[in-house]
């Protein structure tokens, strides 16, 4: 295959970010690996055989992730905004249904129940968002509103269905992404620290409110005994050293409750050592930076916004579970993108990454050239 071949492939083949897509299919076999390592551990113990039907189902998840990661990449910019639409409506309703007939898991309705399959709406809001708000705050035309105040009234909706849920860790991301949006669009300092200061306010008061916030920001400074989870987590990376105990080999994650979605990162760090781990976030840190060095070079304003938010919020969530796991921040309940198990997190990272590629691909600048201005080949006297 060369640069001669006009075939489709070949022309996504080198147009798409080809480090940021490796970074991608890296993370996704590690991701794989760790659910053969989790799996045992939840459905058997230290006494108990485990099998691999968790296993199993991620790597069914994990072929349906990479068909919606490549398939979302061969889309041109209207496809993205309009497919984006598509997917926050969708999320949305879906999100409001969870609230009556979602599945009740220690207080919180997230999923809904499909029998062999669990859907987790509020996962896709993140990437649609950030696409539409792109387009908000790109577009050329003066709207009736400020344009930051149309990207937060389309977000508002999502914050209340969020709270209600409730899902403090989801309804901070998004107002992180909101926030980093309007930092790239070129908002004033003076309002940045006002967003900042307005979501101190709001953690403060989700502290007072959510008992399970009040619990978890407590045990992370120290007024109360550090978290189950948390503990064993710090266990496990000191079960595992440098080099780890070796593939099937750890004991601790026998113990850990969610070893196999928020804590698959004590999994690697006890099986694998800190060499896995550091290679994790190696990885993230190269795929968040090369995203937002492509996103900068895009001609089109849309494409520039789009790639640094969905960057950003692949990044920031990617940073947040690393970080639980090592308790360097309060517990949150986020997944690791394409390690945790799980379809809803799988479906979705591959959708945040496949809009990610498709407004960072490099198009032909000549083609521009025409359409802005269609004497570009004229001769001239």
């Amino acid at each position: 295959m060369n640069r001669a071949d006009k075939s489709g492939f070949a022309n996504w083949w080198f147009t798409v970010d080809r480090v940021a897509l490796l970074c991608m299919l890296v993370l996704a076999c590690i991701g794989l690996t760790l659910a053969f390592a989790a799996s045992p551990a939840i459905t058997g113990g230290p006494q108990t055989a485990g099998d691999f039907r968790y296993s199993a189902r991620q790597v069914i998840y994990a072929c349906g992730a990479i068909a919606i990661l490549c398939g979302v990449s061969l889309l041109n910019l209207r496809q993205v905004r309009v497919l984006a639409a598509v997917t926050f409506a969708c999320a949305l309703i879906g999100s409001f249904l969870v609230l009556f007939i979602g599945e009740d898991l220690l207080g919180a309705r997230r999923e809904l129940d499909f029998g062999a399959f669990s859907l987790q709406p509020s996962e896709f809001l993140k990437p649609s968002f950030a696409i539409l708000a792109a387009a908000i705050l790109a577009d050329r035309q003066p709207l009736a509103v400020p344009k930051p105040v149309a990207t937060f009234l389309l977000l508002i909706p999502a914050l209340v269905i969020l709270v209600r849920q409730p899902d403090v860790g989801q309804t901070g991301l998004l107002l992180c992404l909101w926030g980093a949006m309007l930092f790239f669009w070129g908002m004033s300092f003076i309002w940045v620290g006002a967003g900042l200061g307005i979501t101190a306010v709001l953690g403060f008061i989700a502290y007072e409110v959510f008992p399970h916030v009040h619990r978890r920001v407590d045990q992370y400074l120290g007024h109360s005994e550090t978290g189950y989870q948390a503990g064993l987590a710090l266990k496990a990376f000191a079960h595992g050293g440098l080099t780890g105990v070796g593939p099937g080999a750890g004991t601790i994650k026998y113990r850990i409750p969610d070893a196999h979605s928020d804590f698959i990162f004590a999994v690697a760090g006890e099986e694998f050592g800190l060499l896995l781990c550091g290679l994790i976030a190696l990885l993230f840190c190269v795929l968040t930076v090369r995203l937002l060095l492509r996103a900068a070079s895009a001609r089109e304003p849309f494409a520039q916004l789009a790639g640094a938010g969905l960057g950003i919020v692949t990044g920031v969530q990617a940073f947040i579970n690393m970080g639980v796991a090592v308790s360097l921040l309060p517990a949150k309940g986020m997944t690791l993108p394409f390690i945790s198990y799980g379809g809803s997190s799988l479906f979705a990272v591959a959708l945040t990454m496949g809009f990610a590629l498709a407004v960072t691909r490099q198009r032909p600048q000549i083609r521009a050239a025409i359409r802005d201005d269609p004497s570009f080949f004229a001769v001239r006297a």
